[in-house]
């Protein structure tokens, strides 16, 4: 069964920068997208940053408001996902979630427990 586990969460000021990690256990993902979303009190969860699998290696994906201001990588053997985040607002904050998508006829999503993120001086 696959596991992700998320860290890095944590309270930063205004302006200020944290790195979120999410490593992955009891599966190797092998052609699959991984990345992040997050919710806010009161909202629905929405799309943060994917890396997507492709036959030339992964590709990074980004939503609007994240596109500037953060940053996702994957590691070589591609089981861990980062999520740099520099300039952080208030409206940042969030739980942020690691997902696993894995593509294909009838596609399936793996969700971590989550990791919180307050930006507030």
């Amino acid at each position: 069964q696959l596991q992700l586990v998320e860290s890095g969460g944590g309270l930063v000021q205004p302006g200020g920068s944290l790195r979120l990690s999410c490593v992955a256990s009891g599966r190797t993902l092998v052609n699959v997208d991984m990345g992040w979303y997050r919710q806010a009190p009161g909202k629905e969860r929405e799309f943060v940053a994917m890396t997507r699998w492709t036959w030339r290696g992964y590709t990074s994906d980004y939503d609007d408001f994240a596109k500037d201001r953060f940053t996702i990588s994957r590691d070589n053997a591609g089981n861990a996902t980062y999520l740099e985040m520099n300039s952080l607002k208030p409206e940042d904050t969030a739980i942020y979630y690691c997902n696993v998508h894995v593509p294909g006829p009838v596609p399936v999503d793996y969700w971590g427990q989550g990791t919180q993120v307050t930006v507030s001086s």
